[in-house]
């Protein structure tokens, strides 16, 4: 497993993966035409290179076996919603994998490598959330170090309701 930085130049590859990805796991969270909305602006080209060309954000994807597997999207300047102490924390905004490469322990190797990413980077905290009733998810960070920080909530139209909480949970990077 390697972690390959994106470039503008691979953003057609990234919306490919982002959609098949992302939909393959949360088709069942939107209404009507919710998550197409959805990807039309998370996934778009015009979104995506202003991310990738903009200096808060990270992306990469995630290779196994030379090919292209998933990608981690990271938020590398928190606001003061989350912390006031911005400047030292980060946040996994995304991490998707293509769903015939989940399960196998390439997202965990992906992980444990940006990890030690945003360690070298000299940031004492680090954030993500993900939806409450993700129990599988939230397992999955637990064993990674991750606990329990706060509530929030998707505010995003089209989102069912009864699925818009979401835990936000931190990994203490001066611990480990």
């Amino acid at each position: 497993m390697i972690l390959k930085s994106i470039t503008t130049n691979d953003i057609s590859e990234l919306q490919k993966i982002y959609v098949k990805a992302y939909s393959s796991v949360f088709s069942n969270h939107w209404i009507e035409d919710g998550m197409e909305q959805y990807l039309h602006k998370e996934a778009g080209y015009i979104g995506l290179k202003s991310d990738i060309e903009g200096v808060d954000h990270l992306f990469y994807f995630i290779q196994h076996n030379g090919a292209n597997v998933g990608f981690i999207k990271l938020n590398n300047f928190i606001k003061d919603h989350i912390t006031s102490k911005s400047n030292h924390d980060s946040e996994l905004e995304k991490i998707y994998m293509l769903p015939e490469y989940s399960g196998k322990g390439i997202g965990k190797q992906a992980m444990k490598e940006l990890i030690g990413l945003i360690r070298n980077l000299g940031k004492k905290q680090f954030f993500l959330s993900v939806v409450e009733s993700n129990d599988d998810a939230i397992g999955f960070y637990e064993k990674l170090g991750f606990e329990f920080h706060s509530k929030t909530r998707i505010d995003e139209p089209g989102f069912k309701e009864e699925l818009r909480g979401m835990d936000r949970m931190v990994l203490k990077l001066n611990r480990i």
